[in-house]
């Protein structure tokens, strides 16, 4: 049994190390509190090798990744744009008491993005082919750690970062991440003859383009407003 949790973990663990889940983790750390992007993670994670190793590869290759993938991928498009509309602006706003932040949102949009990503990817299927010739107890415990083990070290990179960064600098390059993995996703999934690389160098053309339209608007807000901060002065001398 702890053969196999060992084995299982640093499986795992190898295989997440530069995956899309780590930069996920990242992302998600540098918006919402460590221990509910942790906690999402954990349960996302026991879920999804739960159902690879107790039903096995057979229920993996039946599995519509291509719906799933679609889904994920409208998720992080939605996630990101809601998060670029909710920071753009905020560097020119004045400050306001914000009320005490809920943690069951953040825990479930994290939970159903990491559902919604890990299902049908290759640890999912690493995972199934592991518990075919080991205790499938012993692999879902080393294989659901060796995924939480990975993750935490991007959260920790997300913690530091995070804490050199203003609020809404943090809030938009959030968004502009979200938006780059539901592209790549969407790509994935509706041209798969395109290959990762192509792909990935694709998918940054959507945050690119909403930047440059957030620089550009930022910047003509800025310019409106400058006319009206100096006519004031003028009008208290008269």
């Amino acid at each position: 049994m702890i053969a196999t949790i060992l084995l299982s973990v640093g499986i795992v663990f190898l295989a997440e190390l530069g995956d899309k889940s780590q930069l996920m983790a990242l992302t998600f750390a540098l918006r919402y509190r460590w221990w509910v992007v942790l906690g999402g993670i954990a349960t996302a994670s026991a879920a999804v090798h739960l159902i690879s190793v107790g039903v096995g590869y057979f229920l993996g290759a039946a599995l519509p990744t291509r719906a799933i993938t679609m889904v994920a991928a409208l998720t992080f498009l939605a996630v990101g744009l809601w998060t670029l509309r909710e920071h753009f602006g905020s560097a020119d706003e004045p400050a306001e008491p914000k009320p005490p932040r809920s943690t069951t949102a953040p825990f479930l949009v994290v939970l159903s993005a990491f559902l919604l990503a890990e299902l049908g990817d290759r640890t999912m299927f690493a995972t199934a082919a592991l518990a075919t010739d080991n205790s499938w107890v012993g692999v879902w415990i080393g294989s659901t750690t060796g995924m939480v083990a990975a993750d935490a070290l991007a959260i920790a990179a997300g913690i530091v970062v995070g804490k050199h960064l203003p609020e809404h600098v943090i809030g938009i390059c959030s968004g502009l991440l979200f938006l780059y993995f539901g592209t790549a996703s969407l790509l994935a999934a509706t041209r798969p003859d395109l290959g990762i690389l192509t792909g990935g160098a694709l998918a940054i053309l959507a945050p690119t383009a909403a930047g440059l339209a957030l620089l550009i608007r930022s910047r003509r807000a800025r310019r409106d407003s400058e006319p009206a901060a100096v006519a004031e002065p003028a009008e208290e001398m008269r």
